[in-house]
């Protein structure tokens, strides 16, 4: 991970849900973490479609998933938080929301931002949820221009005094033309607790650890790992 994470400080995560960073990137984040890489997340919604219990009010979900990721966040070295409070289910790659995540990055001025693939992954359909994918393509449209473009949303420069910033590079979770392979072994058991810690979501959680050491098996076999190891994959994209 050194070579690659050479002069990058700062990595802002943009994902739709809480537990979308945990299942896709914890066990990478935390090897940016105990590098020193300060990590910020960028929830657009709060989860509230999530989950299975009917008696439990839309309203109670988002204060229960807030709370669930900020503690999954803490298993990884994460503390910086920012929730949008987009619709959960309904996200649609909008102006407001390109917007709202230019913004965010002039505000952080991150070298590098992960965010979900805005292609539809017909292999593995439970990333190609409709808000992974609008958020995908807000968050690589406000990477590009919209970042770094003063004339893009004139009142973030005029108004609120943020400079453009030029993100270096994207890492695209979930997408179908992955070309990085991250050996995340040493730090499985972090994204396990993290995981664990989106209790309202994991139905069920004696049975995780065998499912994710499945997936992230296979998919370091296809990067070309020695055999034993895990690996998260992402397609990165020089932006800058």
């Amino acid at each position: 991970m050194a070579d690659q994470d050479e002069g990058v400080s700062r990595v802002l995560v943009i994902a739709a849900h809480p537990d979308d960073v945990d299942f896709g990137s914890a066990g990478t984040i935390a090897q940016w973490a105990d590098a020193g890489i300060a990590v910020t997340y960028c929830l657009v919604t709060s989860g509230e479609a999530g989950g299975s219990d009917r008696s439990v009010s839309r309203a109670d979900m988002v204060a229960i998933r807030q709370a669930e990721q900020t503690a999954a966040a803490k298993q990884l070295g994460v503390s910086d938080l920012h929730f949008l409070g987009y619709p959960d289910g309904q996200v649609e790659p909008s102006l407001a929301l390109r917007r709202d995540l230019a913004r965010i990055i002039r505000l952080l001025r991150p070298h590098r931002v992960v965010c979900p693939s805005p292609e539809r992954n017909y292999a593995r359909m439970g990333v190609s949820h409709p808000d992974h994918r609008a958020v995908g393509s807000a968050a690589l449209d406000a990477v590009y221009p919209d970042a770094r473009n003063p004339f893009a949303f004139p009142d973030l420069l005029v108004t609120e005094k943020l400079e453009p910033w030029t993100v270096r590079e994207v890492w695209i979770a979930g997408s179908p033309a992955p070309s990085r392979y991250v050996d995340i072994t040493d730090t499985f058991p972090r994204k396990v607790a993290a995981l664990r810690c989106h209790v309202s979501q994991i139905s069920d959680p004696d049975g995780l650890e065998n499912r994710l050491r499945g997936w992230l098996g296979q998919a370091a076999v296809a990067g070309g790992l020695p055999e034993g190891r895990l690996a998260e994959v992402f397609q990165v994209l020089h932006a800058g």
